[in-house]
């Protein structure tokens, strides 16, 4: 195990070291933001009939062919169609047929004039109405084919396919209304620390609230797994050790926070060392260098800083991608965008800097971002009130403000192209 490692090789070792999660069926609104884990076909032609696009008259294209404000062509309104009804009759020479939007087109029509260019000649429009047209209409003009979104038996979601709320309604329309997919991961939260107490809790002196856990558990949802916040471990051997024991026979993976340098109170990596493989224990990364990785009873143990923020970026760059891969997705990077430093950035560091900052849109519809003024990665607020993390690449002179730098947007998700 190498002392230290690069993003990408964290990233690649974590996610190689999960597997995707058994199949379960679950209902169609379950399935939202969810990966369809097998090619889902429609039972009908979708729509199963020719209808109309909106509101108008049905007619054979050909009898109007010669109409024009000039000489417009009178047609005689036979009957009217609701949505939900079928005409049998017969449209003869001279006739048309009100029709609604979404109604079946009867099989005498090949087009639709709506209601706005149509005018009444004698009566209201209804049947038993004469109505002219000053213009001609095309074959299939505002008609909805017959299977025009689909056929029965075609495939309309591919397995690996991200259901979106419009993927809902169309497979509804199709038939489906169970989707398999793969099983959420079940994520165990313990955070480590003999000064946290609940946050319930007003702290006594020496005692913080611990926050990591609902930060954990929020990105763990997020993330489209099920988190589990189990109860605060003291800071011995001992307890870890019989925490993470535990955590793993029942868990599909563990995150626990605080313990991952190496101070006197520091327990994570010699429990996973322990108990199974550690395989990583410091990433080149600022903040957030103390991670450690191993597997545990073959599950995946995750020990991330007990600072905040420190905590935070490890989560989202490291465990959110370990557990979409569990759960079937291929998109793994939030989308990234360049803009320019606001501000002079001074610091430089042998690590990869992950600057919290506010991404905004200059005049020129350029981006432009600020760093937050306070970086210290023992804070949650300055996340929550900027909305990117500008990256300062590894050995990085100092970067003048103007410079171009990639920002992350991690409240956008991975499937969105910019």
């Amino acid at each position: 195990m190498k002392d230290m490692i690069s993003l990408e090789e964290a990233r690649a070792l974590v996610c190689g070291a999960v597997e995707p999660m058994a199949v379960e069926t679950v209902g169609l609104l379950d399935a939202v933001g969810r990966v369809a884990a097998a090619d889902l076909a429609s039972d009908i032609d979708v729509s199963p009939f020719a209808h109309s696009a909106m509101d108008g008259f049905a007619l054979r294209a050909a009898e109007i062919e010669a109409a024009d404000g000039e000489a417009p062509v009178v047609l005689r309104v036979i009957a009217e169609i609701g949505a939900g009804d079928v005409f049998e009759g017969v449209i003869g020479a001279g006739e048309c047929v009100r029709i609604m939007t979404g109604a079946c087109l009867p099989d005498d029509a090949d087009a639709v004039v709506k209601y706005e260019i149509v005018a009444v000649v004698e009566g209201d429009g209804h049947a038993g109405s004469l109505v002219s047209f000053a213009a001609p209409t095309k074959v299939g003009s505002n008609v909805r084919p017959a299977g025009e979104e689909a056929r029965a038996g075609e495939v309309v979601v591919r397995a690996g396919e991200v259901v979106g709320a419009a993927g809902v309604g169309f497979l509804a329309g199709c038939g489906v209304l169970e989707v398999p997919v793969r099983r959420r991961p079940r994520v165990a939260i313990i955070a480590t620390g003999s000064e946290l107490v609940s946050p319930a809790e007003v702290p006594g002196p020496g005692k913080i609230r611990n926050s990591n856990s609902y930060a954990m558990a929020a990105c763990a949802s997020r993330a489209g797994a099920v988190p589990h916040i189990l109860p605060i471990v003291e800071d011995t051997y001992e307890a870890l050790r019989a925490a993470v024991a535990a955590a793993t026979e029942e868990y599909d993976f563990v995150v626990t926070t605080g313990g991952a340098a190496n101070g006197d109170y520091d327990f994570i990596k010699p429990v996973v060392a322990d108990l199974g493989e550690l395989l990583m224990a410091t990433v080149n990364m600022r903040p957030g260098k103390a991670q450690t990785f191993g597997l545990v009873n073959g599950t995946p143990v995750f020990g991330l800083p007990g600072n905040p923020a420190a905590a935070y970026v490890g989560f989202e760059l490291i465990i959110r991608p370990a557990l979409r891969t569990m759960q079937g997705y291929t998109f793994m990077d939030h989308p990234v965008v360049r803009a320019r430093l606001t501000a002079d950035e001074k610091n430089r560091d042998p690590r990869r800097i992950f600057l919290r900052g506010t991404l905004t849109r200059a005049a020129d519809g350029t981006f432009e971002v600020t760093p937050a003024r306070n970086q210290s990665s023992g804070l949650f607020g300055p996340i929550q009130k900027t909305n990117c993390m500008a990256i300062m690449p590894e050995g990085s002179e100092p970067q003048p403000a103007g410079t171009m730098v990639d920002c992350i947007l991690l409240d956008v998700p991975e499937e969105v192209c910019l």
